[in-house]
């Protein structure tokens, strides 16, 4: 019997998804779980399983589809589902047992998103594909093997030298006396790579939030002595006790959902001709992926805690790493914190995340000769931005915003004392 591979339902703030990535063809044998095909969404790639055995008889929508849930991408005939087949058709059981014994030898070879041992991230996977790379070859550089380790094995071959053959050809070469050619389009070289579905909604949201909101900026910096001092103190009780490293994650949390609850507007939303204010907590953290930065969820990150807010951002990253982040870690959001300053920034203008009204930037620190008591002193310092849509939050209230931020992190007792 013949059943459809279908889209699964995605999310309510996820309509699209692009075929990216076949891991089965048509002939091979599948058993039920075994993944066939990996989606590509805005936020996540997605791993359709089959829910039977048998044999995948028909793919209905190649790689680089868009599809939408619901649409059928291919076709599995379960056991006895031949059966149907004319009986001079040549995708009998007999050819399908023979595909299956011819398939093997290939199993034995080494899978395509592996090297070594070491696997491939998708994005990966499918630059190496375009650029007809054999991943056992490249040298990955962490735990897996990503896009930029693709393109520099890339780099590294066309550095190399000609093969033997064509330096032998060369005096002939020479003899003829052939117009010279030019070497590489003298540098000038152009490469055209088909934005991924995510860099293109990133694209597309980045360009809608700058038309939609009345987008503004403010800033301050942050002395960071006291808290690297008591993160310094507490990191070695903190770690045996929760597991976890103690970071910065955890305190501009807690001081940005203080500031939130000082400052409701800046936690709500424009809905037509009403402000929507929310006395929920879903903070945003923006975390670096191959193709553009993704942003889940610290759901009700009031009700948690300093360990709590670590492990779930620490378990966030890898998530973000490995490809295995679900739909429903990037769905709704009140708020959102980035880091630009883990890249080297030293101050940026955070773009919103719509519709949000409010975005808070962090940056890098460093030590900076600063006034204290009438002495100049050297203090590890960080600048902080907040972007915010002006239509509902006015400049007084968006500097006052990050002047109660700073002054926790300044004395990071008062987190514990204002809860």
């Amino acid at each position: 019997m013949a059943y459809n591979i279908v889209v699964p339902d995605l999310s309510e703030s996820v309509v699209e998804a692009t075929v990216a990535e076949w891991l089965k063809s048509v002939g091979d044998a599948v058993s039920a779980g075994d993944v066939v095909v990996i989606l590509e969404t805005d936020k996540v790639s997605l791993e359709v399983a089959a829910e039977q055995d048998g044999v995948i008889s028909e793919i209905t929508q190649d790689e680089g589809a868009d599809v939408v849930p619901g649409d059928v991408l291919g076709v599995i005939d379960g056991e006895g589902g031949d059966s149907s087949a004319p009986a001079g058709d040549k995708s009998s059981a007999s050819d399908n047992s023979k595909q299956k014994e011819e398939a093997q030898p290939e199993k034995a070879a080494p899978a395509p998103s592996s090297s070594g041992g070491q696997k491939a991230t998708p994005v990966a996977q499918r630059f190496a594909a375009e650029h007809q790379v054999d991943l056992s070859q490249v040298k990955a550089s962490g735990d897996k093997i990503t896009k930029e380790d693709v393109q520099s094995h890339i780099d590294g071959q066309k550095s190399q030298p000609a093969p033997q053959k064509q330096a032998e050809a060369k005096p002939e070469k020479r003899e003829q006396k052939p117009a010279p050619t030019p070497q590489a389009d003298n540098g000038r070289r152009e490469e055209r790579i088909r934005m991924s579905r995510r860099r293109q909604t990133i694209a597309r949201r980045m360009v809608e939030a700058q038309s939609a909101a009345a987008m503004l900026t403010t800033f301050n910096e942050i002395d960071m002595t006291a808290v690297m001092d008591l993160r310094k103190r507490r990191k070695e009780a903190f770690k045996e006790r929760y597991g976890i490293n103690l970071g910065l994650s955890s305190f501009f949390v807690k001081a940005t959902i203080s500031a939130l609850k000082a400052f409701p507007p800046v936690n709500g939303e424009i809905q037509d001709k009403e402000i929507v204010l929310k006395h929920y907590y879903d903070i945003g953290i923006a975390i670096g992926a191959e193709d553009g930065l993704i942003v889940p969820i610290l759901r009700d990150a009031d009700r948690m805690s300093f360990a709590e807010i670590e492990k779930q951002v620490r378990d966030y990253a890898t998530q973000v790493s490995e490809g295995t982040l679900s739909i429903d870690a990037l769905t709704g959001g009140t708020f959102t914190i980035t880091n630009g300053g883990i890249f080297g920034s030293m101050m940026s203008t955070p773009i919103l995340n719509p519709p949000q009204v409010g975005i808070l930037g962090l940056h890098g620190i460093t030590e900076r000769p600063v006034a204290r008591d009438g002495e100049v002193v050297i203090r590890p310092m960080m600048y902080v931005a907040l972007t915010y849509d002006h239509r509902i939050i006015d400049g007084r209230e968006a500097v006052q915003f990050l002047v109660h931020i700073k002054r926790l992190i300044e004395d990071p007792e008062t987190l514990l004392i204002e809860g």
